[in-house]
């Protein structure tokens, strides 16, 4: 058609391409520059090589997703000599942590940005620059940006930004900075505006959410008002009670939580408000209060397991999910044995395990005693992944003949005849129906393995029945 080139793209029309790398306050973050660069008139391309710009939104947390990283940035090398007025682009948490060196390691790049700076690639992309230029001060939340979401019924909320622990491990305080939260009243409108575009499910985003709010001012009374003044704090439970106040917000999910700050009204929130999903993930990292210490995680093996109590008794139903890590520096096999205690003692839906490997400009980048050998490492790690999915295949059985609310995602990706979804345990489950994306439907559930569950939408079930 005329006005169109031979791709398919309006004449003239900028084209992007962007590859995310790591956790999901990445994916929110690449959201939040997709709808950035279409507001600013570019439209996006599936290859890197239809691309004028080319974007890599890095993580640095784990070393898979650097070298991963690395080698698509080679492809972006190859393309912009072919093309030198292309432009590469590199965000996140990696270009941060090389923020020194990111030029003169990788000369081609033409724009680095941190966590912080998203807003700022705009400013690069409509300015006159012809120099390489670095954003790397934190200041701005993405959240203030327009996004494009991957699904129009699902949508990210940050409502927070930096950490301000000092985990031995983690990169996140010097990637993203102090902790700050945003104010209530700001997110509660996002999350409206969010309602009125269809959005039924929302994520709550922060480094360590149950600290929401804590770094926010309280507003003195002004004349005339009420004594106690209007606040503008509330805590990480009063937030959730906000959100669910919003009509049209089906599902409230949360990540992540920090168990030192886990607190009985914010485990309370999931059996008061309707919104608030049946699941709850509590990192572990060890179960040794030795080896967490080494981590500067600042709870213990007991307190951790009291909070799990607490979870058990107010939501007994609650789908619980963690991370670990094994072969921190200094893990004895007694310490991996307490590990392998506190698992076997909480039962897990699931849990994320990662090998150890020492993050650049970490506390525990410098520990050189008591370092793990690699194949002990891999040893350790094999008897974990057994114990934890014979425990999540154990769960998942309290699912079959339940009849569960599914908010349908898509296709099944191992078969494109059923459907795919998830349920506000935040089980996958491949079902028979006719729903369509964005529909909460019931479905009965008919067979389940450690990572999914199968079943029948049940009108369907009926039909087939009678």
């Amino acid at each position: 058609p005329d006005g169109l080139d031979d791709a398919g793209y309006a004449s003239g029309m900028k084209r992007y391409h962007l590859t995310t790398f790591g956790c999901q306050m990445n994916e929110h973050d690449s959201e939040r520059m997709k709808g950035m660069l279409e507001s600013l008139g570019y439209a996006e391309t599936p290859t890197r090589e239809q691309a004028d710009l080319i974007l890599f939104n890095t993580c640095s947390i784990r070393e898979s997703a650097d070298s991963r990283f690395i080698a698509h940035l080679g492809e972006a090398k190859r393309l912009k000599r072919e093309r030198p007025e292309r432009v590469v682009g590199v965000g996140g948490c990696w270009a941060q942590s090389i923020k020194e060196e990111v030029f003169e390691r990788f000369p081609f790049v033409d724009v680095a940005f941190g966590p912080g700076q998203v807003h700022r690639l705009a400013e690069f992309l409509t300015s006159d620059a012809i120099t390489a230029q670095g954003y790397f001060e934190f200041e701005g939340f993405t959240g203030h940006l327009p996004a494009r979401r991957t699904r129009p019924f699902q949508g990210w909320l940050q409502i927070s930004v930096g950490c301000n622990c000092a985990c031995s491990y983690c990169i996140v305080p010097s990637t993203r900075g102090r902790e700050v939260s945003r104010p209530p009243a700001e997110l509660v409108e996002e999350v409206r505006s969010m309602a009125a575009d269809g959005v039924r499910e929302v994520t709550l985003l922060g480094q360590n959410v149950n600290s929401y709010g804590r770094d926010l001012p309280t507003r003195r009374p002004s004349a005339g008002s009420a004594p106690q003044g209007a606040p503008d704090r509330v805590s990480f439970a009063e937030l959730l009670g906000l959100l669910d106040g919003v009509e049209g917000i089906e599902r409230i999910r949360y990540t992540s939580p920090h168990p030192k700050d886990m607190r009985e009204d914010v485990i309370r929130a999931h059996v008061e408000l309707q919104s608030v999903c049946e699941h709850i993930h509590l990192p572990l990292q060890s179960g040794s209060s030795r080896i967490l210490k080494a981590m500067r995680r600042t709870y213990d093996r007991r307190r951790y397991l009291d909070r799990v109590a607490l979870i058990r008794e107010h939501v007994p139903d609650a789908s619980l999910t963690t991370d670990i890590i094994v072969g921190f520096p200094g893990e004895t096999e007694e310490d991996f044995a307490q590990t392998m205690e506190v698992v076997g003692e909480v039962g897990y839906d699931s849990a994320f395990t990662f090998i150890f490997s020492p993050r650049r400009g970490t506390e525990a980048a410098g520990l050189t005693d008591g370092l793990i050998p690699h194949p002990v490492k891999v040893e350790r790690m094999g008897r974990l992944l057994e114990l934890v999915q014979r425990d999540a295949l154990a769960r998942a059985q309290r699912f079959l003949g339940r009849t569960l609310e599914v908010l349908v995602e898509g296709p099944s990706r191992t078969d494109p005849e059923r459907l795919r979804g998830r349920t506000r345990h935040n089980k996958v489950v491949n079902f028979g129906g006719l729903a369509a994306p964005g529909e909460l439907t019931d479905v009965q559930i008919t067979a389940a393995t450690s990572q999914t569950l199968s079943g029948e939408e049940r009108l369907l079930a009926r039909a087939r029945a009678s």
